[in-house]
């Protein structure tokens, strides 16, 4: 994420847990009793993923491997319905399990193919199958659901996920979103795949994350397909619905959608900037190595709620605030994330500097690049401004968007250039999103990469830079 100029971020929404990388696909194999042979023990999974900064954000005791929506929204009345498939695997005797699901009520639950009870607590719908899901296995879960969407507040952060507009609406924000638009496991921790079809009146846009499919119009109403199948975080989800002008494009053998709203100017910095998502987006592969998603491109959010920019898997998502002109800046750091925070994402929320960090160091990479004003100037110019008080490696949940956390994370990245040496350094850029893709991380063993790429007991140097309350050293 990026924020606006005199901009407060705006962002939180439902943080979710589960275990493991590996995503397996549901199916309906199960076993009688537990991985050691003795009979289940059925409980309920836990209603919170236990995230140190939001411990209840996001629930325990399943593992989902992918969301296939279908959903119906009418921009003039605002109500949204469909049914949304749920694959997962259970991990542990699982006697009920939640999902966290805001302002949305269910009218039908499924777990595979045999009618569930289903209850409606704070925001979360509580599923309990006509038998218990023994651990190991998996299984499917269908919900009909419908209302009027709407964003959920968090009181540090602001409000995130559904916003209404007058010709349709946008489902953004972090640390939280996705639960105000679907039923969902809303923790980064718990990466799936995506797969939407929105259902719009003729003539509405209708943009998400991943692949376009195939379009179809019937009574009236266009049905617009996406496919984001590389595991993604619930938070990186979006849709946004309403008058675009998109362009369907390709680079490098692969789709670049980009949509700009028609409020803002054809061909002017908002056009020109995304214009240059795919230059970008090149020349961070030769930082990073190669592009992880199988799509490129970028919306653009023309409403003064959304003062900050985020960087949704494979379809960054951009308020209109930063194009007073052409800025690929912004457009750099939300392509940086597509590897640090997207394909490698953060474990708990506490390690939030490895996203920010990264992607601020990104912008010094490519202002380099394009206008010649060196890293080092850039660092320079950085460290002047920093709240050193602010320990970044813990910075508490209401400041995990605090401007420290991204500059002093970039300052951190170049200190640890200059502590290693070049080839270390650029060997690690390249190693540690290729190492975890998919995947989920901690600052921990990203400080163990680290020691091994340089060979060097690095303990004090992140000390310092993560957590000293003075200035640190320049290098």
């Amino acid at each position: 994420m990026r924020v606006g100029i005199a901009a407060t971020i705006v962002a939180a929404l439902a943080l979710a847990g589960c275990t493991g990388d590996t995503k397996p696909r549901a199916g309906t194999s199960a076993s009688a009793g537990s991985a050691s042979g003795t009979a289940p023990s059925f409980a309920p999974g836990a209603a919170g993923a236990g995230d140190p900064y939001f411990p209840t954000y996001g629930n325990g005791g399943y593992d989902v491997a992918g969301y296939d929506l279908k959903l119906k929204y009418d921009p003039a009345t605002g109500r949204l319905q469909g049914t949304a498939t749920i694959s997962a695997t259970a991990t542990q005797d699982l006697s009920s399990l939640h999902f966290d699901l805001a302002h949305l009520a269910a009218s039908r639950v499924t777990v595979d193919g045999t009618a569930a009870t289903a209850k409606a607590e704070q925001n979360e719908l509580v599923v309990t199958p006509s038998a218990g899901i023994a651990k190991g296995r998996k299984f499917t879960v269908v919900v009909d659901y419908a209302g009027e969407p709407k964003a959920l507040v968090n009181k540090d952060l602001g409000p995130g996920g559904w916003q209404r507009t007058a010709d349709g609406g946008f489902a953004v924000g972090q640390p939280e979103s996705a639960s105000t638009w679907f039923p969902v496991n809303d923790h980064p921790k718990d990466k799936a795949t995506l797969r939407l079809e929105m259902t719009v009146p003729d003539g509405v846009e209708a943009i998400s994350n991943g692949v376009p499919g195939p379009r179809r119009s019937a009574g009236g109403w266009t049905t617009w397909t996406w496919t984001e199948s590389k595991p993604m975080a619930s938070y990186l989800t979006m849709v946004a619905i309403g008058q675009y002008r998109v362009r369907s494009t390709t680079h490098a053998g692969k789709p670049m959608i980009v949509a700009i709203p028609e409020t803002l100017p054809e061909n002017g910095p908002a056009d020109r900037s995304l214009a240059l998502t795919g230059e970008v987006a090149d020349f961070l592969a030769t930082q990073f190595g190669p592009y992880p998603f199988d799509s490129y491109g970028g919306v653009v959010i023309d409403d003064k709620r959304v003062p900050y920019a985020l960087e949704n898997q494979s379809r960054p998502l951009y308020g209109s605030v930063f194009f007073r002109s052409v800025d690929a800046t912004v457009v750099s750091h939300e392509l940086a994330h597509q590897w640090f925070g997207d394909s490698v994402a953060i474990t708990r929320w506490q390690d939030i500097w490895l996203n920010e960090g990264f992607a601020t160091y990104a912008e010094w990479l490519w202002q380099e690049h394009k206008s010649g004003r060196s890293v080092q100037q850039s660092f320079d110019r950085a460290y002047g401004g920093i709240d050193w008080g602010l320990p970044i490696g813990d910075p508490g949940a209401a400041r995990i968007f605090d401007d420290a956390v991204y500059q002093r994370g970039a300052l951190l990245v170049h200190a640890l250039r200059k502590t290693i040496g070049e080839g270390p350094f650029f060997a690690l850029l390249k190693s540690w999103p290729a190492e975890h893709r998919d995947g989920n991380v901690t600052t921990e063993q990203f400080v163990a990469a680290a020691e091994k790429a340089s060979g060097k007991d690095l303990d004090s140097f992140f000390q310092g830079w993560l957590f000293g309350d003075t200035p640190q050293p320049k290098p």
